[in-house]
């Protein structure tokens, strides 16, 4: 039993299947003394397609280990075959130079054929060497390898299913971009569609509009990639408000702003007494949004569990709610985003293959702001007439100061530009404000202390993309110690002496001397968009203690 648990977690692990068949043949031999463990998977053709063996020897199976005619009788007759000695069976003719180095023991053979449903997909064989000391009996080998067969032809199944759909998946980005590429030819020219609430008029922004404007026509799935505060909300209402569901309901959801139990809870819904609290039944937001578009932010966040729950929602369109056993079947039109380097998560095994190329159809890259800098003037202008509506207030924007947002590295994005707007225009003590307003000139910018990064590349785009790395202008780099903060010490950064960009060399308090607890604390908020919970993370520390130092420290929280 200990030999099937082990070989169950190892064909439900998200890695290639090659990989995991060579792992179990592992398992049979070295755990369980089968030896020279072999699994062969065919191809439609019949031929084999993987052929995983014991020590890595898949280059002598057929001629050595397991003869063709071995193979052919397994798959005709779809039953198990059982050789006392394979030294004298015809079957094993040309396995005599692996027989010669024991000559003074007998090798007996078993095989059964790997059935996925009603069909043979594969064989899998062991072998057992008679060495006087080890006693076994046949009919509980094959009784073992028939469940290890009956598990292993599942995983190919549904490893099939998964490459057939991944493809399917594929084509349908093709298409889509070639529809695109011809649209382009056509007319010469994307139309930019005009979308509230997007700001800008720069040759990327243009390029994006174009984008989302021909994939708001179809129903495939989106995943919107780009730094914090690029405004990938914005973006994923823009493709719902160009799309044909505009008339039916947008609703979001932060995946990383709440645990895995309430997650299910929000997105499936749950009956009534399914756990403590549930009073009464809810919907969730897959229900709420059926007919419209659902987005999921944040979708590199969740855990590897709650990954398993979605994709079958995604394959299917179907789901029970929690504590349920209705299923219910929606028409969602799905767009997810994240700030998250999705590959390198994939590599590291924290986020499912399958689920990466569900979500990854059409990827949009919204660039980050100071990929723009045409648009800093038209954002501030437009962040500072809103103020100003809010307001009762009639400020304007010297041109110096527009040249100081022009110069400002702006690490947070559009969210940071309208934020040091927002606070300028807060405290500005005239109608015109100018570049001594800024939060720089008084000692109080904290830009430089929010970038963190060495050269890097976008998080969101990948290394493979062949896109060029970030300016070399790095205001801060990054240490390890720190010093503690509710009982826990808290990661420090040591600024650099490169301007942040608000004003001229050395004249931002930011960018001199070792940040404090509260700075750190700050920082930490802004990088994670205000999430405690994701800040908690980035710290090292639980949302208690997040919870507890912004009231040590008397920083309220920013609602975005």
């Amino acid at each position: 039993m200990f030999g099937l648990y082990e070989i169950s977690k190892l064909l439900n692990e998200p890695a290639r299947l090659e990989g995991v068949l060579a792992s179990v043949a592992n398992v049979l031999s070295s755990f369980l003394q089968m030896w020279c463990a072999a699994i062969v998977i065919l191809d439609e053709a019949g031929e084999p397609e993987i052929v995983a063996t014991s020590g890595g020897e898949a280059k002598t199976l057929r001629k050595e280990i397991l003869p063709q005619a071995v193979i052919d009788q397994l798959v005709a007759t779809e039953t198990p075959v059982v050789v006392q000695n394979i030294a004298a069976d015809p079957l094993f003719k040309d396995a005599a130079p692996r027989i010669a180095a024991d000559l003074d023991r007998k090798v007996s053979f078993l095989g059964v054929p790997i059935k996925a449903g009603d069909r043979v997909v594969g064989t899998l064989s062991i072998d057992r060497v008679h060495d006087g000391r080890t006693n076994f009996r046949f009919d509980e080998d094959l009784r073992f390898l028939k469940m290890v067969a009956n598990l292993i032809g599942q995983s190919v199944r549904l490893h099939r299913i998964l490459s057939a759909d991944r493809q399917r998946l594929l084509d349908e980005r093709r298409s889509l971009e070639k529809a695109l590429s011809q649209e382009l030819a056509d007319k010469g020219r994307w139309p930019t569609p005009k979308v509230g609430g997007i700001v800008g008029d720069s040759d990327k922004i243009r390029k994006v509009m174009q984008t989302i404007g021909q994939v708001a026509k179809s129903n495939s799935t989106v995943l919107l990639r780009g730094e914090s505060g690029t405004g990938k909300e914005l973006f994923a209402r823009a493709i719902h408000d160009m799309s044909p569901r505009k008339s039916k309901p947008f609703v979001k959801l932060n995946c990383a702003a709440l645990p895995e139990s309430v997650l299910e809870s929000e997105l499936f819904g749950h009956e009534k007494g399914a756990f403590t609290g549930a009073v009464n039944q809810r919907r969730g937001r897959f229900e709420m949004a059926d007919g419209g578009t659902l987005l999921l932010d944040e979708i590199g966040e969740i855990s590897a569990n709650f990954q398993a729950k979605l994709l079958r929602v995604l394959q299917e369109g179907e789901f029970e709610r929690v504590g349920g056993t209705k299923t219910l079947k929606v028409d969602v039109r799905l767009v997810c985003a994240t700030n998250k380097d999705l590959e390198a998560a994939v590599t590291r095994g924290e986020f499912r293959a399958d689920l990466y190329y569900r979500i990854n159809v059409v990827p949009v890259f919204l660039p980050p702001l100071r990929d723009r800098p045409g648009d800093v003037r038209l954002l501030a202008r437009t962040f500072l007439t809103r103020f100003n509506e809010e307001n009762g207030r009639d400020l304007s924007l010297s041109d110096t100061a527009l040249h100081v947002l022009e110069r400002c590295y702006f690490p947070g994005n559009v969210r940071e530009l309208e934020n040091c707007v927002r606070r300028t225009a807060t405290l500005a003590g005239h109608d015109v404000i100018d570049r001594g307003d800024f939060a720089c000139a008084s000692g109080d910018c904290l830009s430089a202390l929010l970038w963190t990064g060495s050269g890097r590349h976008n998080a969101n785009e990948p290394a493979a993309a062949g896109r060029s790395p970030l300016p070399a202008r790095e205001p801060v780099a990054e240490e390890t110690a720190g010093a503690p903060i509710g009982g826990v010490s808290l990661p420090v950064h040591q600024p650099s002496p490169l301007p942040c960009g608000h004003a001229e060399a050395g004249s931002c308090p930011a960018s001199t001397g070792r940040p404090t607890d509260r700075e750190r604390l700050l920082e930490a908020m802004e990088r994670a968009g205000w999430v405690q919970a994701k800040a908690a993370r980035l710290l090292g520390l639980t949302p208690r203690q997040i919870g507890y130092a912004l009231k040590k420290h008397g920083i309220e929280l920013k609602r975005l």
